[in-house]
Parts: C-alpha cells; sequence; structure tokens
C-alpha cells in the first residue's frame, strides 16, 4: 500500500513525514494507519500530552521503527498538536517510504 507515500516529503536535511498522533493510546503504534484526507500517517503512543512526554515518545517510536538514533529525528511543526512534522535527518524519500512499507 503506498498511499502513505503523500505523507511523506523531501528535505534538504532529509526526509519529513506528516504525523496524525493520538497520545495516551492504549499501545504504541507507528505506523498506525494512514488518514488520506490529511495525507498523514497514524502514530500511537501511550504517553500522555503533557510537558512533551508525548512529543519524546513519538521521537523514540519513529526511531525505533525506522531503525535510525533518535537524535536523527526531530519535530519541526506542531509541537503542541496532534498533527506534526517530523524530519528524518540524514535518510532518503525512497528509504523511509521502503522502510515504512516492510513495516505495514
Amino acid at each position: 500500500m503506498q498511499d502513505f507515500a503523500e505523507a511523506v516529503f523531501d528535505d534538504p536535511h532529509g526526509t519529513r513525514i506528516a504525523l496524525e498522533v493520538t497520545a495516551g493510546a492504549k499501545h504504541p503504534a507507528f505506523p498506525s494507519g494512514y488518514n488520506a484526507w490529511r495525507k498523514a500517517i497514524g502514530c500511537r503512543v501511550t504517553a500522555p500530552a503533557l510537558e512533551g512526554r508525548a512529543n519524546k515518545a513519538v521521537i523514540a517510536l519513529v526511531a525505533a521503527t525506522l531503525d535510525v538514533p533518535a537524535s536523527a529525528i526531530s519535530i519541526q511543526s506542531g509541537q503542541t498538536s496532534s498533527q506534526k512534522k517530523v524530519l528524518v535527518a540524514g535518510r532518503g524519500k525512497d528509504e523511509i517510504i521502503n522502510r515504512l512499507s516492510r513495516v505495514l
């Protein structure tokens, strides 16, 4: 399923991914579906949306799923929103799409 490719963008520093985050979920999951209307990949974390806990959990989960160090992941926009753009530094769009395809 390549629909989620519309949520992955080239960036001069790596690749940006559009996420739709659910904080306080029962189980963490990334990717957890795809929202075609928002063109965002779902991401569920168990941490609450409180004091940056969910953001830290998103970074850790995305890094683990994509097999990159957490230091390569940063939230570019949406710090206080469920709609986030994360940057995966030093990784190309095709590499990210391939890794996500293997997880789905």
